[in-house]
């Protein structure tokens, strides 16, 4: 049947209820786990396998609808960059609340931790040793991906590739340094408010690294494979703006907890 219109009616598929189930099961194990039931570990872990395999054929029909069912048309790449937008403030709002939890407990720090901020007995890491190394690793691949987003635009395949092959590399760089981080630390999430606040919003940053990573690794797979074009290369671009949105946010992590929040208050 031909369509007579540019927007695209998606196809009915298994996938959102297999992912919801997916995600709903892992969830149910890692709470049985939190109240000491072990057999909840074997649950998170079948549903978390279970959501990465739903994930990826998912994503897997939307590339084949982009690609080579052409259903991606401008009308719906404009929609697709309105969802990525507003997915990009839900994140900022999802940060702000690590940010509001940390100032509130730092600018104003109560009798039970001293009223001294950081707490008494907390030795927190030098900003300018791996946390500033860890930043110009960030900038760095802030460039790159900006470098291979052009490159594209141009039609230069090759320095796209060596563009985004640099980010990665960057990228496992700034969370193996992370990953050291926390291992030397001389404190932990369990360290009053200010271990929690800290690994919260330096470990979900690392999270969503982690997840850049994946995404960029795809795109850089999609472009070997000739899925982009010049003028149609909307993964990509989703990509680099939930990269240059981890960029942000490291950003602000490296000035306030850091490097202020390292300040004897």
């Amino acid at each position: 049947m031909e369509q007579k219109h540019l927007y695209h009616l998606v196809d009915p598929s298994p996938w959102p209820i297999y992912t919801a189930t997916s995600a709903l099961s892992m969830l149910i194990g890692v709470v049985m786990y939190l109240h000491s039931y072990w057999g909840g570990l074997g649950v998170a872990f079948l549903g978390f396998v279970a959501l990465v395999v739903c994930m990826g054929v998912w994503w897997r029909d939307v590339v084949r609808e982009a690609t080579y069912e052409g259903r991606h048309t401008l009308v719906v790449q404009k929609g697709l960059r309105y969802g990525m937008a507003l997915f990009i403030l839900s994140e900022v709002c999802f940060f702000v609340a690590f940010f509001w939890g940390f100032f509130h407990s730092s600018l104003s720090p109560t009798i039970e931790i001293g009223s001294i901020w950081p707490p008494e007995g907390i030795v927190t890491f030098d900003p300018w040793q791996i946390p500033f190394l860890n930043t110009i690793i960030l900038l760095l691949s802030g460039a790159t991906i900006t470098w291979a987003h052009h490159a594209i635009v141009g039609g230069l395949r090759e320095e796209a590739l060596l563009g985004l092959e640099a980010t990665i590399g960057l990228a496992v760089g700034f969370t193996l340094l992370q990953a050291y981080e926390y291992v030397e630390s001389s404190f932990s999430i369990s360290d009053g408010i200010y271990g929690s606040t800290f690994f919260m919003a330096t470990g979900f940053h690392g999270i969503h690294v982690i997840i850049g990573t994946i995404i960029i690794i795809v795109m850089t797979l999609r472009l070997y494979y000739h899925h982009f074009t010049k003028e149609h290369h909307f993964g990509f671009e989703a990509g680099a703006w939930y990269w240059h949105f981890v960029d942000v946010v490291w950003l602000f992590l490296f000035v306030t907890i850091y490097w202020w929040g390292s300040i004897t208050v």
